[in-house]
């Protein structure tokens, strides 16, 4: 499964448009905090689908692509 448009509408708004990055060693301190307006940007499984993380609005976080590269689940469901 994939987070629904709806969720990652709600994650966007609840970010207010910018990186919720908050992983150690990403190169960018504790939260990026990174504009994403007018750039691409990821909907992030905090716990991914393959440790039993669901796909609601809880577990989704909005990353700027270089942040959700450097997490250890990128790449994976």
């Amino acid at each position: 499964m994939a987070f629904s448009e709806e969720v990652k509408l709600l994650a966007w708004k609840r970010a207010g448009g910018k990186c919720e990055c908050g992983l150690s060693g990403c190169g960018h301190g504790a939260r990026c905090n990174a504009d994403l307006s007018g750039r691409t940007w990821h909907a992030h499984h905090v716990v991914s689908e393959q440790a039993g993380g669901s796909d609601a609005l809880g577990n989704c976080q909005v990353l700027c692509v270089p942040c959700h590269e450097n997490t250890g689940s990128y790449g994976r469901s």
